[in-house]
């Protein structure tokens, strides 16, 4: 049986990229990490609604612009087994690849960038900073980076609330032919499914209680390779001509020891006749 590829691959960041949550990463370093990390484990776990308590966090945080840029190296530290390798195979095999997070879009934006995904693929919330914070009028004078301006206040958006993915992938979506594949690990994430054709709930970093319940495909192994044998099809890997044949195998050894675990029973035999089609019983 034929597995249909998708095109068009949709990431989260936080938990799913990275093992990092960046929010609480702030929260931590301004010593309010228990408190904020509660409130961000409420929000994706579904128990409220993110729009409830996204700018209450951030004010409570009261980050700098710096303090905020230096998110990207911890996200990069911190990134998911194979997230890079993954993003890049995708890509050579003609996927569109695109990164959508509630979290703050200039550590995003940059994370994402390292990873190969295109700054235009790339959607997160933006952030206005207080410019007459601190000794504003010396760095006015010396023309230095305003590094220590503090948070202002969050753009609000579709981002920034429990329901608004679906709208950016719309957005994104709009005019482009091809089917759509999102892999997440919050509410939000398992929310955002009406506007995919097929949604694959993450839980190699975090397992939510709903997303493992309620996702059509969940996998919880901490490697991401196996996104490539939903996204391409088992038969695209048994090519021989891959740029990183030690990657085609690992997801192929993971597939096969059960690392992708259906609740969809339609979806199940289809996957699973397509893959012995291609790689035996």
């Amino acid at each position: 049986m034929r597995w249909s590829r998708y095109l068009h691959v949709f990431f989260d960041c936080d938990s799913t990229l990275t093992t990092v949550e960046g929010i609480d990463v702030l929260a931590t370093n301004a010593g309010l990490g228990e408190r904020v990390k509660e409130l961000t484990q409420a929000a994706m776990d579904g128990l409220i609604d993110l729009d409830e308590i996204y700018g209450e966090r951030l004010q409570a945080i009261n980050a700098t612009r710096g303090e905020i840029r230096a998110l990207r190296e911890v996200y990069k530290r911190h990134a998911v087994e194979d997230a890079a390798a993954v993003v890049s195979m995708l890509m050579k095999l003609g996927h569109q690849v695109y990164i959508i997070s509630g979290g703050l879009y200039e550590p995003v934006r940059e994370f994402g960038v390292s990873l190969g995904v295109p700054v235009a693929h790339i959607r997160a919330v933006g952030v206005d900073y207080d410019k007459l914070a601190g000794e504003w009028w010396r760095r006015r004078e010396t023309g230095i980076d305003h590094k220590d301006d503090r948070y202002l206040d969050y753009r609000k958006g579709s981002l920034a609330v429990s329901d608004g993915k679906a709208d950016i992938i719309g957005q994104l979506l709009s005019g482009c032919s091809g089917r759509s594949l999102l892999v997440g690990d919050g509410t939000s994430d398992l929310r955002a499914a009406r506007a995919v054709d097929l949604f694959l709930g993450y839980g190699g970093v975090v397992v939510r209680a709903a997303v493992e319940r309620d996702a059509p495909v969940f996998m919880r192994c901490p490697s991401l390779a196996p996104v490539l044998v939903l996204a391409a099809g088992p038969a695209m890997l048994c090519k021989h001509d891959h740029a990183n044949p030690e990657l085609v195998r690992k997801a192929v050894e993971l597939v096969t020891s059960g690392a992708l675990e259906f609740r969809d029973e339609p979806l199940r035999t289809k996957f699973e006749r397509a893959w012995a089609a291609n790689h035996g019983p």
